[in-house]
């Protein structure tokens, strides 16, 4: 077997990688020896990935063309509105050559703009109602609940108005969903979304929108998570146009959008979705046990099957290429690179990233995956979501890693809600600082309080977790509470802990940064198909007669500090830190960051070592526009003490502390005053 040589890059810098190396060049290998045999049969990896240039419907000189791929099919027919709804002849898909390949062409005439149809797919042993794997528009029936595949050619193709911005800004992601990010008790639109929400977005100070639940999926609750057409955005929301002129108004506003993208798994069901597509369910997905994900019930992709990987990366380059796509997040990135899916495992050991339960060939598709997008638009971001943390996940191929971008650092919020469990006097400071900056120093990574996981019906988010029911009767500004207060200190500190000390990124689920109340429950069976709690209530952020704006109100001067500053661009970090008195500081490119998360404790003339100078404070969550107390002088100045501390001679800050409250410094001059 050929053999390709690693570079020596950061991966070489772990020590205990070191016994793992054989382990890495195999896998950098399996990814050259299948990029190389992609070329071969394509010229190509970009070329590879055209799936869906060649096959579903498309439009041509003299009429139309349709292509499927069936291996296990022995016949296929269109049937639709050009047909009455009847199987006829005339639309009899025809077999070319051998590989599963299926073609129909049809007049100018046959078809028009509009038009809804299925597939027929037939098989030995029986047949089955389908949708083309390809359709790039899926419509529903919603008073019979089917669905089908939608002629898509409008006269006039949309019309891109605006450039893309540039990646050269550490990501600042504001997690959405188009269905409920409007206040009606409805599913919201993308026209909605583009003329109400980005603005939204924008004034908030946030560069990065990600977008959930864009490719097409047949039930709403799934949040985008079952998908059954890969190539159609989703119809429940509004046209293909109008998602463009969403993200195109988003370049115009200067935000990037990234896809929620779920290539982990698929919807398991067959009328409208890939499952036992051509009467096997090996088509796509692993024959057997291996190609059923018990606990998310769906489908498991077969990565190592050329045709499988031909339809993924097709997938990944028609985003880009069709909706302008400022890249992705790969979803359930764990449930891929193990056979066990990460269900139920703890990952205490190096060995368990190299074991005999990884699996290799969805490693190889990943690295393939973001060579191809970072190939077709140099400009893109990918985002693992890998809750195992794997090694080199966000570390260039050619070092021994994935590609990918960043990695969602998802230890840190599972570490602030073990914490919002216990009593914030018994918060162990030493753990949550070493979270904070638990990555590997080769990867970036997108750090966040919580996303959409966490707000999910049967789970609370942060701010109901601190105030529970007082979130219902006591944020009027006028009703006092001290379990509101405590809740709203702690919900600014933790995110501007969370935001300051991150590796590449901050991310935020749209309405967090206000303290949304409840949790999201789309429409059930179980709540009377209520739209109720899947929808944003903006009304409670922008009614100053509630408490609610306080928390936005800080998040946005926390979000412009951060990318007015450029503050995410200074990687190393450290933090001093005094567990008994609740502590926590760092400096970051010229700005000091100090936390007293001390619930009874304040300090007068605290001390901390820093460099010599007048420092100004910038920020400050205690001041009553963030619905704090003004325990501190609004643009107050410090200055450094030069003093000896045993035997050595030292600068020190000394600073009045309140509790429950975080500061941030500049340092605006070196002059220093000499101490005692």
């Amino acid at each position: 077997m050929e053999h390709y040589k690693l570079k020596q890059g950061n991966l070489k810098d772990d020590p205990y990688l070191l016994p793992f190396s054989n382990h890495l060049e195999r896998r950098y290998d399996r990814i050259q020896l299948a990029k190389k045999k992609i070329e071969i049969e394509a010229g190509s990896l970009k070329s590879f990935a055209c799936g869906h240039l060649h096959f579903g419907l498309h439009k041509t000189m003299s009429g139309w063309v349709f292509r499927e791929w069936a291996p296990n099919a022995e016949a296929i027919y269109m049937v639709g509105e050009f047909s009455n709804w009847l199987q006829k002849p005339k639309f009899a898909l025809e077999k070319v050559g051998d590989n599963g390949e299926w073609e129909i062409g049809l007049d100018e005439d046959d078809l028009v703009h509009g038009m809804q149809y299925y597939l027929n797919v037939y098989w030995k042993s029986g047949c089955g109602r389908r949708l083309p794997s390809y359709a790039k528009r899926v419509v529903q029936d919603y008073q019979t609940h089917i669905f089908d595949a939608q002629v898509w050619h409008p006269d006039e193709p949309y019309k891109w108005q605006h450039k893309a911005p540039d990646k050269s800004e550490p990501p600042l992601v504001y997690e959405s969903h188009t269905g409920m990010a409007q206040e009606s008790a409805s599913v919201g639109s993308y026209v909605q979304f583009r003329d109400r929400t980005l603005k939204r977005i924008a004034d908030a100070g946030y560069n990065t929108i990600q977008l959930m639940a864009l490719s097409e999926h047949p039930y709403y609750g799934s949040f985008g998570y079952h998908v059954s057409n890969f190539f159609a955005a989703s119809s429940r929301f509004g046209t293909p146009e109008e998602l463009k002129s969403l993200i195109d108004a988003a370049h115009g506003m200067g935000l990037r959008v990234v896809m929620d993208l779920v290539h982990s798994h698929a919807v398991r069901n067959e009328n409208e979705g890939l499952g036992n597509f051509d009467g096997t369910n090996y088509q796509y997905f692993h024959e057997g046990p291996r190609g059923l994900h018990h606990l998310w019930d769906s489908y498991c992709f077969d990565y190592a099957k050329p045709g499988v990987m031909h339809f993924l990366l097709s997938n990944c380059r028609f985003w880009l290429d069709e909706y302008k796509v400022d890249g992705f997040r790969f979803d359930g990135i764990t449930s891929m690179l193990y056979t066990h899916h990460g269900m139920s495992k703890a990952f205490t050991s190096y060995n368990d990233y190299f074991s005999d339960e990884v699996d290799e060939d969805a490693y190889v598709y990943l690295a393939l995956a973001n060579e191809l997008i970072h190939e077709i638009n140099p400009n893109a971001t990918t985002i693992a979501e890998d809750v195992s943390g794997m090694p080199g996940l966000g570390t260039s191929v050619a070092e021994g890693g994935c590609g990918f971008d960043y990695r969602m650092a998802m230890g840190i919020t599972d570490l602030w809600f073990k914490l919002l469990d216990i009593p914030d006097e018994n918060w162990d400071m030493n753990a949550l600082a070493y979270e904070l900056l638990n990555r590997r120093h080769e990867e970036k990574t997108i750090s966040y309080v919580e996303c959409h996981d966490q707000a999910l019906v049967g789970g609370k988010t942060a701010i109901f977790t601190l105030i529970e029911d007082e979130m219902y009767y006591r944020m009027r500004t006028d009703m006092p509470s001290m379990v509101v207060d405590r809740g709203i200190a702690l919900h600014k500190m933790m995110r501007l802990a969370t935001a300051a000390t991150a590796a590449g990124g901050y991310l935020n689920f749209m309405g967090n940064e206000f303290g949304h109340p409840e949790w999201i429950d789309f429409p059930r069976q179980g709540n009377n198909w209520s739209y109720h709690y899947a929808r944003r209530q903006w009304s409670l952020q922008e009614n100053k007669n509630l408490k609610y704006h306080f928390m936005s109100d800080f998040d946005k001067r926390m979000i412009s500090l951060i990318k007015d500053n450029s503050l995410l661009d200074y990687r190393p970090l450290s933090l001093y830190v005094n567990d008994g008195d609740k502590i926590m500081a760092f400096e970051r490119a010229g700005y000091f960051f100090i936390f007293n998360f001390n619930p009874t404790r304040s300090f007068t003339d605290y001390g901390i070592i820093s460099p010599p100078g007048i420092y100004e404070l910038v920020l400050d969550s205690d001041r009553s526009e963030f619905g704090g107390f003004d325990r501190l002088v609004k643009n107050q100045k410090y200055h450094t003490l030069t003093i000896e501390r045993e035997a050595e001679i030292v600068d020190i800050l000394r600073m009045y502390l309140p509790c429950r409250s975080c500061i941030v410094l500049k340092r605006i001059s070196t002059c220093t005053s000499s101490g005692v």
